[in-house]
């Protein structure tokens, strides 16, 4: 077969199947069983850095994550356990005052999850009062 005969078929075996495969994906792309979002938005994102803004993203040697880092992992633990206090949900931290920052790990921890509780308190009677 020569070169261009070999071309000309493989360009009307993709013009066959591209089509096909639209069709097959409902024309979207994400095939059957995903959701559809041009009709549904996506989920909320839950944006616990906002709480955690203060905290330092430099990384310290000898600790896991940066403060930033365990202030996140911190709130969504709190947003999963609303039955746990504030003060339970940072019972780890430090509260040793380090010169030159506000609070201590521990303080800042409580406001921040005080806030996230306020917020949420918030939207739920804002939802409640739209209904």
């Amino acid at each position: 077969m020569k070169l261009r005969m070999k071309i000309a078929l493989a360009t009307g075996a993709l013009a066959l199947t591209i089509p096909a495969m639209a069709l097959a994906n409902n024309g979207n792309g994400k095939g059957q069983g995903g959701p559809n979002y041009e009709t549904a938005p996506p989920p909320p994102a839950k944006a616990y850095g906002k709480y955690c803004q203060g905290e330092s993203k430099k990384h310290v040697k000898g600790e896991k994550g940066t403060e930033f880092s365990r202030c996140v992992k911190t709130a969504a633990q709190a947003a999963r356990n609303e039955h746990q206090t504030p003060g339970q949900v940072c019972k780890g931290k430090s509260k040793k005052h380090i010169k030159g920052e506000k609070g201590t790990e521990f303080s800042r921890c409580v406001k921040s999850i005080a806030q996230l509780r306020h917020d949420e308190h918030e939207k739920e009677q804002e939802e409640q009062a739209q209904v």
